[in-house]
């Protein structure tokens, strides 16, 4: 696989996105994760994986971009287009204003409703799903045929019947309306254009952002790259550290990880965990302790499996966190053997 070296202003979407959230660290980025859909998240994590290297001009262009942007859409969400216009004037000149405007509403005078046509139907969906039936019909009217479809097919079945019988019945909307309905999805919508900056990506990064995204969503990016990327997705594990991965650390390792690790939070982390983990951590507890929470996890009862995820991802925080400052040695293989 090639790796790409980012030298280019002309950038993709995607690519733009695969620098912001690099350059976000792995903490907000995969908080950004939960809220993308698979496929976005498949696409944005070979991109991330795939990019080696961000020029320094790349990077201050992306930012720039990202800059005025989201400042173009706070001011359309205060006041409008005309507003956004005189504010972008005074701060950046009358042609600067005019080429931030054109990426965001290039043809929205030219018809209603321009600026979500590229939009995703599944994403503008829960923009709208829930508006009242007549502003829904009103936007639906401006889309293409298959936009529409997609959207009107997934509403339930009482709101497609009204939305259809309201789009068949529309005739002559106040552009005043129009204007406004617009005005309200676009300030939606712009809660999609995150914010700025841009770094270097690669394997590492994408390794970084699994080991902080919850288990289930890094449980199917791996799935889904093993199908796709196979060599990707081999070349992510061996650099990647889950829970269960401990039972290939040292006892001397495990006893130093230990020392940090709570003893509530320890419990919680072993409640849904193989026999070879927690015999491996006992093991390397002392016998008291060790019948201690033995106990904690037979009286704690059920535990939601979100509590545990979370419980063991710190325990895998501090397991990295030792690691960066060689206080552990984790062997990864492909030649991290260890040698005393």
């Amino acid at each position: 696989m090639t790796a790409k070296h980012v030298t280019q202003s002309v950038l993709t979407g995607v690519q733009k996105s695969a620098i912001l959230l690099i350059t976000l660290g792995p903490e907000r980025s995969a908080n950004i994760f939960k809220h993308l859909k698979e496929d976005e998240i498949e696409q944005l994590t070979l991109e991330i994986a795939n990019t080696r290297s961000v020029a320094s001009s790349t990077k201050e262009e992306v930012l720039d971009e990202f800059y005025q942007v989201c400042l173009a859409q706070q001011y359309i969400a205060e006041g409008g287009i005309n507003y956004a216009k005189d504010l972008l004037e005074k701060a950046l000149g009358e042609e600067k204003a005019k080429e931030v405007l054109g990426k965001l509403t290039a043809s929205l005078q030219v018809r209603p409703f321009e600026f979500v046509r590229k939009t995703d139907a599944n994403q503008l969906l829960n923009f709208i799903q829930d508006e009242h039936p007549q502003t829904i019909a009103l936007i639906l009217s401006y889309l293409s045929t298959q936009q529409a479809s997609q959207i009107i097919g997934s509403l339930t079945p009482d709101k497609q019947a009204d939305v259809a019988k309201r789009i068949a019945q529309m005739d002559r909307t106040s552009p005043d309306v129009i204007k406004e309905v617009e005005r309200v999805l676009e300030r939606k919508l712009s809660s999609l254009v995150n914010q700025d900056y841009t770094i270097a990506g690669g394997v590492d990064a994408i390794v970084d952002i699994l080991n902080t995204v919850d288990r289930g969503t890094e449980k199917h990016i791996m799935e889904s790259l093993e199908l796709d990327e196979p060599e990707l997705a081999d070349e992510i594990r061996r650099k990647m550290f889950v829970f269960e991965d401990i039972v290939t650390l040292d006892d001397k390792s495990i006893q130093r990880v230990l020392r940090e690790v709570d003893n509530n939070e320890l419990a919680v982390a072993l409640k849904s965990t193989t026999e070879e983990v927690q015999n491996l951590i006992f093991n390397n507890l002392s016998k008291r302790l060790a019948a201690m929470i033995r106990e904690d996890m037979e009286f704690m009862g059920p535990v939601r499996l979100k509590d545990v995820e979370e419980a063991q991802q710190k325990i895998v925080n501090i397991i990295r966190k030792l690691e960066d400052s060689a206080e552990i040695i984790i062997s990864r293989g492909g030649g991290d053997e260890i040698v005393v």
